[in-house]
């Protein structure tokens, strides 16, 4: 394997097998022949792919794809059928937190088994034990019994000690929520520290925001292969695309006529009766997609203007700017969502804000109209950058994903001034 490679997996393979009314006993065994009939379930075909030491890489896809199967196989808490899976350097894995604790010993006592199963030294935890005990805040309690603990106790201690093993390569499956709101702010910061000082990460998550915001890749499994990988933001895209073609095909099936069906396998779906959008997220394609989304509303025209209303892309820093967004309406959006982002050439998000995040009454989208957002002193530094535009629908299934739908140019003798906020008002008069 490679130097500057943390894990390797090469053409793995996994199935289960999955028995009807399995017998346990010698006796049922011999008596009940039947019940050892069992049906084979693939659910890993054939997966590769390599992480760079120091990268951080997210696993999404619906429930069920083998997502959770590959990262268990990952921290060897099972094995494949075939193929390899070369990791170097010390695991830690937070999937089942508080495995290996003990209800009746104190836990002062479950830290130093619970990190003994890590592979840390009585010595190595002695040094440790008090950053364990201050991050998990039950200091008051360490040396009651786990059993006397809150289900958030007990998890926020579980991940104190998970975090505190300085791994190389760390395997994390939908923990992200411990505790309280601050309590997760403070697991997600310090993970984002974790990954700055060099560590692999590898994160299974429903949270695509959380996955965007710590992952340089994305690989969408959907029935145990790859179907897309690269830039988390372009994949998540494709992944909540084909959820909403599947769901649409899924709904029509429902009320399609029985004389139709033949013409709509036919015409509209490839063998195996998956929707077209399943095809099109594996075939490579010759431009990258710039929009996203069911289209029930879909955004028609842009509109950027000075503060005095002139139309323009060319703007000086510290400007007002403000936007225009037309759209057709074609099904009602209910609990609907407007979002921006602004980038900069190299891809850095250099802002972003949405209706949701500032708090807006709730509103929904019944009829064609335009939203506008003023954006206030914008401090951006000389360059180009690119807005990206989103109609959303409640907690982030794309209507309209449009990026890179426009692009401002900001002319300033003003080198570098760091990262700021950008003032706002959002007006829905319109919509």
């Amino acid at each position: 394997m490679e130097k500057d490679i943390a894990i390797k997996v090469t053409d793995v393979y996994k199935s289960f097998r999955i028995y009807s009314d399995r017998g346990y006993s010698l006796k049922e065994t011999i008596l009940f022949s039947k019940r050892r009939k069992y049906e084979t379930h693939e659910v890993i075909k054939g997966i590769s792919f390599d992480v760079k030491k120091g990268e951080a890489i997210g696993l999404v896809g619906h429930n069920g794809c083998g997502k959770s199967t590959m990262l268990k196989m990952l921290t060897r808490i099972m094995y494949p059928d075939k193929g390899s899976i070369e990791i170097k350097g010390r695991v830690s894995s937070l999937i089942e937190l508080g495995a290996g604790f003990h209800p009746d010993m104190s836990g002062r006592e479950n830290i130093y088994t619970n990190a003994a199963i890590f592979g840390l030294s009585k010595k190595e935890i002695d040094e440790r034990i008090q950053s364990i005990i201050d991050f998990s805040e039950i200091e008051e309690f360490i040396d009651n019994p786990v059993r006397t603990y809150s289900s958030g106790m007990y998890m926020r201690l579980a991940f104190a000690v998970a975090i505190n093993v300085d791994a190389d390569v760390l395997m994390i499956d939908e923990i992200l929520a411990v505790g309280d709101v601050a309590f997760q702010n403070k697991c997600f910061n310090r993970l984002k520290e974790i990954k700055a000082n060099g560590t692999t990460i590898v994160i299974v998550s429903h949270s695509l925001t959380q996955i965007e915001q710590i992952c340089e890749r994305s690989f969408w499994i959907n029935d145990g292969v790859i179907c897309a990988e690269g830039d988390p933001k372009t994949v998540h895209m494709t992944y909540l695309d084909y959820m909403i073609q599947k769901q649409k095909a899924s709904e029509n099936a429902e009320v399609q006529v029985i004389k139709e069906e033949p013409k709509q396998q036919s015409e509209e779906q490839p063998v195996g009766g998956q929707p077209e959008a399943s095809s099109e997220s594996e075939a490579v394609p010759e431009e990258p997609k710039k929009r996203w989304g069911s289209k029930d509303a879909e955004i028609t025209a842009i509109s950027i203007r000075t503060a005095d209303g002139k139309e323009s892309r060319i703007f000086s820093t510290n400007d007002d700017i403000e936007i225009e967004l037309s759209y057709e309406v074609k099904n009602p959006v209910y609990d609907a969502v407007f979002g921006i982002g602004i980038f900069n050439r190299d891809g850095v998000c250099c802002y972003g804000t949405n209706t949701r995040i500032d708090r807006l009454p709730e509103f929904s989208l019944e009829k064609s109209g335009s939203m506008v957002i003023k954006l206030t002193n914008v401090s951006l530094i000389s360059g180009e950058y690119l807005l990206d535009f989103a109609i959303q629908q409640g907690q982030g299934i794309p209507i309209d994903y449009y990026r890179e739908a426009a692009m401002i140019t900001v002319t300033s003798n003003i080198d570098d001034i760091g990262v700021t906020r950008i003032a706002h008002e959002w007006d829905l008069g319109k919509c």
